[in-house]
């Protein structure tokens, strides 16, 4: 069974995003993976610093999330855009997540193997599109194989219905096909074991 951990880059209360994250997983788990549907907000983590992380070391939120990118297969973000890039929060949750614990570590140990869909959704125009090239851009360098297939969510101030759910039925299918195409590509991948020795 393909194991995906989920989340958006926003804590917001309404968050577009958290909405859209939570249609794209129903879509996974249709296709029968097992989803890890989390919130950021669970994983309260201080700015990275180099300093606070030699006298400290890594935080211990930040470990937590970590290990959940560690025991699984696929992610699945929903990420706002904030001046045509990604949330400082994701930028942090994903610059703590790089971090190795001893230099026996491998590198980037919790990114490589990873598949991941992105996905994003804003008021304005363009649904965050801008945001997801840098998403994109910085997931490759770390090792993430991103699959082409997305869908920015335009006007979504409007585009949401109360009961979470999109109100174009198009928009709808295909959030929820994303899911089930990141569940289906790591099942053809046989990705479940690969990444228990990281």
């Amino acid at each position: 069974m393909a194991r995906i951990l989920a989340f958006a880059g926003s804590t917001r209360e309404g968050s577009y995003n958290r909405k859209l994250i939570r249609i794209a997983a129903s879509g996974a788990r249709e296709a029968c993976a097992e989803v890890h549907l989390v919130e950021l907000a669970d994983y309260p983590m201080p700015i990275m610093n180099e300093d606070l992380e030699a006298g400290q070391g890594i935080p211990p939120k930040a470990l937590e999330f970590k290990q959940l990118m560690l025991e699984n297969d696929g992610l699945l973000i929903s990420a706002p855009e904030y001046n045509s890039s990604i949330t400082p929060l994701l930028k942090n949750v994903l610059d703590w997540a790089s971090r190795s614990e001893t230099s026996e570590e491998i590198p980037l140990s919790a990114f490589r193997g990873m598949t991941a869909v992105v996905m994003s959704a804003s008021p304005g125009s363009l649904g965050g599109l801008r945001g997801l090239v840098v998403l994109r851009m910085m997931l490759g360098n770390l090792g993430v194989t991103v699959l082409p297939d997305t869908r920015s969510i335009s006007s979504a101030d409007k585009a949401f219905q109360a009961d979470g759910s999109l109100a174009s039925s198009k928009d709808q299918k295909a959030v929820t096909r994303l899911g089930r195409i990141l569940a289906e590509t790591l099942e053809r991948l046989g990705r479940s074991n690969d990444r228990e020795d990281r």
